[in-house]
């Protein structure tokens, strides 16, 4: 089988570890996702980007039995390791695809999730078109993206930032322009797409790592393997220790790194 690259390559290679190094970090945002959009029991939801089921799985429980609940991402093994996961889910269905392109005829969904994805595409405008393509007439969609950034882990980011080729940049820090810039930014870009009633959540996560070594694991375990693997193997013993050293505000008296990271909750109504 050929192996995939690019950003789903980064993602089938995170897949066993991916949300499973003891961090609350993609659990609950997708749950305020869900909570957010308010499904309901017997819906058919859409989640784009599932990864391990972070939105996919209180979709589930939300919908219950009588609904039913579609993830689809890029990653093979991701998508493996979830169907494992929800094998005794009879109202979820897990799937290869490209959130670029989904396949599926219009009016399909109640519901559509999406997060931590968007800022990943080439084409995020037209991707969220096709997504409203899917909903059924008055269906609602949601999408979190990063907001205001924790100073204490911008000061990290900085350290990978000598390594990166060019228009390569973490999620947290490619927000600098463009609509991932504000909530104006991204509510015009889901009325753009077509949806109606558009507003914002902001929540505020925070993450407590044990150590370094547990934040190490950590950065290994997303999207951010891939400014890991931009750095020479040779460089990252000392990147690793800039990044350390730029975490020593960040600890308390027990060795405990903490850091917040605002999150927004993008939501819109499709015409109906």
């Amino acid at each position: 089988m050929t192996q995939p690259t690019g950003i789903a390559g980064v993602f089938d290679r995170v897949a066993d570890t991916y949300d499973a190094v003891g961090v609350a970090w993609f659990r609950p945002i997708g749950a305020w996702l869900v909570e957010a959009l308010a499904p309901q029991s017997g819906e058919r939801a859409l989640d784009v980007g599932c990864g391990r089921g972070a939105a996919l799985l209180p979709l589930a429980e939300a919908v219950g039995a009588s609904g039913s609940v579609r993830g689809v991402d890029l990653a093979p093994r991701m998508v493996a390791a979830t169907a494992r996961d929800t094998a005794h889910l009879p109202q979820v269905s897990v799937e290869v695809g490209d959130a670029s392109s989904l396949s599926g005829a219009a009016s399909s969904y109640d519901v559509v999730t999406s997060s931590l994805v968007l800022f990943f595409l080439t084409d995020p405008l037209a991707a969220l078109r096709s997504w409203v393509e899917l909903l059924v007439p008055g269906g609602r969609l949601g999408v979190t993206t990063f907001a205001g950034q924790d100073p204490r882990w911008a000061a990290v980011d900085q350290v990978f930032l000598p390594y990166l080729p060019q228009g390569m940049r973490d999620a947290r820090t490619s927000g600098t322009k463009g609509p991932f810039a504000s909530d104006e930014g991204m509510e015009e870009l889901l009325r753009a797409a077509g949806l109606h009633q558009v507003q914002t959540l902001t929540r505020t996560l925070a993450v407590v790592l044990a150590d370094a070594d547990q934040w190490h694991e950590f950065s290994w375990s997303h999207g951010q393997r891939a400014m890991w693997e931009a750095v020479p193997e040779g460089k990252r013993p000392q990147v690793r220790d800039l990044a350390e050293q730029a975490l020593a505000g960040a600890r308390d008296e027990a060795g405990r790194i903490h850091f917040t990271q605002d999150v927004r909750i993008t939501l819109g109504q499709a015409p109906g």
